[in-house]
């Protein structure tokens, strides 16, 4: 079925936000997992959220790959993560009191940690920027990320070095705590808690550890389907997203091969999730933002807010210009749209094709956010279809304003859609 509806996507895949984030990419990798012998998680950390519902009820996941929910498949959480382990612990124990078997869930022991003074960093950081704030999730990825190619980050296996773990932490220690006393006055982290923490995960996490890069490599080379899974969307990238309102780590499919420790000519596609209106949770440019009755009524049908931090997402028009940048840059082979269901209601939708820029017309995405900012989209409107497309199950019994709608998009951003959800269940979901 992975193939046949996807179009011939092994042995590696990867399945990438082609927005801000939050498209859909939980459902989408939930969906597919049925067919692959592996999913593993690339980058990011528990600030993204994906929300998974299936026969087993609805589950937030943080950190743990969204093929878990099968028992055969082997989930990974690659060295391009940050993990707090306290996170991993408690999304464990949850999936596991739900019925949910974990015995196959395996953490890179090069994966760097997220520690309790990235986590108290990040939040007096944001704080000091005041009404420059980046709006971050305040869960110390951005520093545990600062940390790792500062060369001062703590990695999953040293939980499993007694001597080197305290080693290190005191050398680390020594430069936080000068940062935390002297310019933000704020109280020392005590190396002695903070190793017994790391000890109590070590225990804790040890027959989860594995060194994961040999795993992969062997997968591969037994034709082994795996799904490389994304976190947040391309347009949140650090470098060609909308910087410095973005993430941490590489969201691309490019970033997926970093993550996971294989070389780019192992990935045979890459699979774009996009939702069929636009979303944005913390601060930056948005350029088809609707700050508008129609922006909140899609935003209360959507039930947008954050799976992460619960804050109400920004709700904007699909973003072709945005779209056509994302797979570029991505090199997207197809994609799938998510909640078309959501614009049942609208009697007639709008479409972003260009932006005008200082008086001129232009089709590409600006670097500076500064520019994007200033960038007023140029709208397309097309007619809604105002009925209900939840219980269809065929692409050909689609609305045709729907169809429309679908192939529009599909020639402004200059990918084919393989599949269109219409709700947040596995069965609802239409193979073109």
């Amino acid at each position: 079925m992975f193939e046949a509806k996807i179009g011939g996507v092994m042995p590696v895949t990867a399945i990438v936000g082609g927005q801000w984030g939050d498209e859909g990419k939980g459902k989408v990798v939930d969906m597919l997992a049925q067919e692959a012998d592996y999913v593993v998680r690339f980058s990011g950390g528990d600030n993204a959220g994906h929300t998974v519902i299936n026969p087993m009820g609805e589950f937030k996941l943080h950190i743990i790959p969204s093929g878990v929910f099968y028992p055969g498949v082997k989930c990974i959480i690659g060295n391009g993560v940050v993990i707090n382990p306290d996170v991993f612990i408690r999304e464990r124990n949850e999936l596991i009191s739900r019925g949910v078997d974990v015995k196959n869930v395996f953490i890179s022991d090069r994966a760097h940690l997220v520690l309790p003074y990235h986590i108290l960093l990040d939040g007096l950081e944001e704080e000091a920027r005041g009404n420059k704030s980046l709006g971050t999730t305040r869960r110390g990825i951005g520093p545990a990320f600062v940390d790792k190619y500062a060369r001062m980050g703590i990695r999953v296996g040293d939980l499993l070095l007694p001597e080197y773990l305290h080693e290190r932490l005191e050398y680390v220690l020594e430069c936080k705590n000068q940062i935390l006393t002297k310019v933000y006055d704020a109280a020392p982290i005590s190396l002695d808690e903070i190793y017994e923490t790391c000890l109590k995960w070590g225990k804790e996490l040890a027959p989860n550890i594995k060194e994961t890069t040999h795993i992969i490599e062997e997968a591969i080379s037994q034709d082994k389907k795996i799904i490389m899974e994304g976190a947040q969307g391309a347009l949140l990238d650090p470098d060609f997203g909308t910087y410095p309102y973005g993430t941490s780590s590489s969201p691309l499919a490019a970033g997926g091969c970093l993550g996971i420790g294989i070389g780019p000519a192992s990935v045979s596609a890459t699979l774009g999730v996009f939702k069929a209106y636009s979303t944005r949770v913390g601060g930056g440019p948005m350029p088809t933002e609707l700050l508008d009755k129609t922006g909140d009524i899609i935003r209360d049908e959507a039930h947008e807010y954050g799976t992460t931090t619960g804050r109400p997402r920004r709700i904007g028009w699909f973003d072709a210009v945005a779209g056509r940048f994302s797979c570029q840059i991505n090199g997207m082979t197809t994609a799938i749209m998510t909640r078309l269901d959501i614009m049942d209601i609208l009697p007639a939708i709008s479409i972003c094709t260009a932006y005008e820029l200082n008086g001129k017309i232009i089709k590409y995405f600006p670097a500076n956010s500064g520019e994007l900012a200033k960038c007023k989209p140029v709208y397309e409107e097309m007619p809604g279809w105002l009925c209900s497309t939840k219980e269809v199950r065929c692409y050909d019994d689609l609305p045709l304003a729907a169809k429309n709608y679908i192939c529009r998009i599909e020639e402004l951003i200059g990918c084919q859609m393989s599949a269109v959800c219409i709700g947040p269940s596995r069965e609802q979901t239409i193979y073109k």
